[in-house]
């Protein structure tokens, strides 16, 4: 059954999601659209730009998968295996890692994730530009996004509607 299986491999993929839904994309693209074929790139891509455009949480991109690939059953599948597991284990240990507060081992923990996350991130961000077919102009883009976010104030609503507007031009 497609949503029993839906449940076990969102389930484990929970159990990875330092840094929330969109760093584990390069995973989910692999389970979804590389080992079932449930989804193809495209419409993958589709529905991770139309849950990020949606307001709410970023495992949004899970519900819509599991919509696409299962109907409502499937959304709330997806949605539950995703968010259920991972809660209910840091429910059960909160207390008992609040215990271990300024070992070394647990700051080193808390430490270590946080490139894990920015990398699983990086890595997602890669597949959606690649599934995209960003291109050397639109590279090029993100690189001075990039460079201008860090270096100026400038608010990044601009620099989105920057990109929307080479974008209509046909720029990138």
């Amino acid at each position: 059954m497609i949503v029993g299986q839906l449940f076990l491999e969102f389930a484990l993929l929970s159990f990875v999601a330092f840094g929330g839904a969109t760093a584990l994309l390069p995973e989910m693209h692999r389970v979804v659209v590389e080992n079932h074929h449930w989804l193809d790139d495209t419409t993958f891509t589709h529905l991770y730009a139309i849950a990020q455009a949606a307001p709410g949480p970023n495992v949004l991109v899970v519900t819509l998968i599991g919509w696409e690939v299962a109907g409502p059953a499937g959304a709330l599948a997806t949605t539950l295996a995703m968010c259920l597991p991972m809660s209910v284990l840091i429910y059960l240990l909160i207390d008992r890692w609040e215990s271990f507060a300024g070992k070394r081992w647990q700051r080193a923990v808390s430490l270590g994730v946080a490139p894990l996350a920015v990398g699983l991130i990086f890595s997602g961000a890669t597949l959606i530009a690649q599934a995209a077919g960003l291109g050397w102009a639109g590279v090029g883009l993100v690189l001075a996004t990039v460079a201008v976010s860090l270096r100026s104030k400038i608010h990044p609503l601009w620099l989105i509607a920057g990109g929307a507007l080479l974008g209509l031009a046909g720029l990138v």
